[in-house]
């Protein structure tokens, strides 16, 4: 069925949404002031899906995308939008996820990015072997088809000046039809590391041809065949290291590791998480999916003692690590999970300041859990809106008070928002 739609406002996951006999009908890579045809893929009582035809008459707020595939590649959803557009419809976006699913309302303004090009320091680039040759780039939406790319205009252009080596090492190679996935990442210094994912059964053969003279990268090489657990060394440094709070401490994370993408506003966050904290050096800190110590370890620096919880094994050892290098004594890691662990770890000080950093789908047991227990403040940073708003229901319904939520733009080109919510007991 096609539908000539007038596009009148942006959601959650980056369409844009009109109305058709009072029906929502949306769309993607569509703007506010569209008047676009579509064809409906998935229709339901209340609302419809559709994919986008023709644009029938462009929104004054439209401009031309820098990336040839803006709209084909699933990478970026927002191209077509000038950037302080999407600043205005990620602030309202978020606000209005959080009124209606929690009750309450966040900050009307984002911490913007500085650059809104070139900004990913880690990118996963998806691989596939066909009848035209060896092709990376990403997944078109809600496929599996890769969409080919010289560049990302998105992510840092040291790394994609990789991209030609990589296309010829590889799909020269006999393996090529093999490797689905290469990720991408670089540091503070500038150093690069590549990480093949590898799905065949002769993975030392594919490293004895990647460490042919013609064959080397100027990264570190690593290849992975299945888990994490199976992480080879092809050659080059461990880790990539990243840069946070004043005076700076550099933190290195490993291959599997996790780092924010946006190392520049990562710095911002840090700070901005180390100013709500208002530590006076007597505090007790949790830090619950702490990663490799991005905040446990400024915080440490201003706190009495700080206890660090992340599951990933390797990445707890960084920490460790991380926290000798920078003479950082009075932290501690656990590896483990992050639920029960408030209650398990808390002794009989407790904690005055809890820090969760969830990935996408939030923390909800985790905060049913921090309701039972007298704490005093909790940030908490997500990458989530929803999942965000949901987690913090029962904080607010038992006792705390939700002091601030701020937007901050970790992803320019999407609809991805990262915040940070400070919360008190009453």
């Amino acid at each position: 069925m096609m539908l000539d739609v007038r596009i009148e406002s942006l959601v959650f996951g980056g369409r844009g949404v009109g109305r058709v006999d009072g029906k929502a009908v949306f769309v993607p890579a569509t703007a506010p002031g569209d008047i676009v045809r579509c064809r409906v893929v998935r229709d339901k009582k209340r609302y419809a899906e559709a994919d986008l035809v023709e644009i029938l008459t462009q929104s004054p707020l439209r401009r031309n995308p820098p990336c040839p595939v803006a709209g084909e590649c699933g990478g970026c959803q927002w191209q077509h939008l000038p950037y302080d557009c999407q600043r205005q419809w990620k602030e309202t976006i978020f606000r209005e996820t959080l009124v209606r699913q929690a009750g309450i309302e966040g900050d009307r303004v984002i911490v913007a990015a500085p650059d809104e090009w070139g900004y990913r320091s880690r990118v996963q680039f998806k691989c596939r072997m066909t009848e035209k040759g060896f092709v990376i780039g990403f997944y078109r939406p809600s496929s599996h088809y890769v969409v080919d790319v010289d560049r990302c205009p998105i992510t840092d252009n040291r790394l994609n000046d990789l991209l030609p080596d990589i296309r010829r090492v590889v799909g020269e190679s006999p393996f090529a039809a093999q490797v689905p996935q290469a990720d991408l990442g670089i540091g503070h210094d500038g150093l690069r590391r590549i990480l093949f994912h590898f799905i065949g059964s002769d993975i030392h053969g594919f490293m004895r041809w990647l460490n042919e003279p013609a064959n080397i990268f100027d990264a570190s090489l690593f290849v992975q065949c299945g888990r994490k657990e199976t992480l080879l060394q092809v050659y080059g440094e461990m880790d990539l290291r990243i840069q946070v709070g004043e005076p700076a401490l550099t933190l290195g994370y490993g291959p599997g590791g996790f780092a924010q993408v946006n190392l520049v506003q990562n710095t911002r966050l840090v700070a901005d998480l180390l100013a709500a904290a208002r530590l006076t050096g007597k505090e007790r800190v949790l830090d619950l999916f702490c990663g490799m110590g991005n905040f446990s370890l400024p915080l440490a620096r201003v706190a009495a003692k700080v206890v660090g919880v992340e599951d990933f094994a390797p990445s707890i050892e960084k920490a460790q690590e991380n926290a000798r290098k920078n003479n950082i004594h009075n932290v501690v890691f656990y590896a483990r999970p992050a639920a029960g662990a408030a209650i398990a770890l808390s002794g009989s000080d407790g904690f005055d300041l809890v820090v969760l950093d969830p990935p996408r789908t939030g923390a909800y047991e985790v905060v049913k859990e921090l309701v039972t227990l007298d704490i005093q403040r909790i940030l908490y940073v997500s990458c989530d809106p929803p999942s965000l708003a949901r987690d913090l229901q029962p904080l607010i319904h038992h006792g705390y008070t939700l002091e601030w939520s701020r937007p901050v733009d970790l992803f320019p080109q999407t609809f991805h928002t990262e915040s940070l919510t400070l919360l008190a007991r009453k």
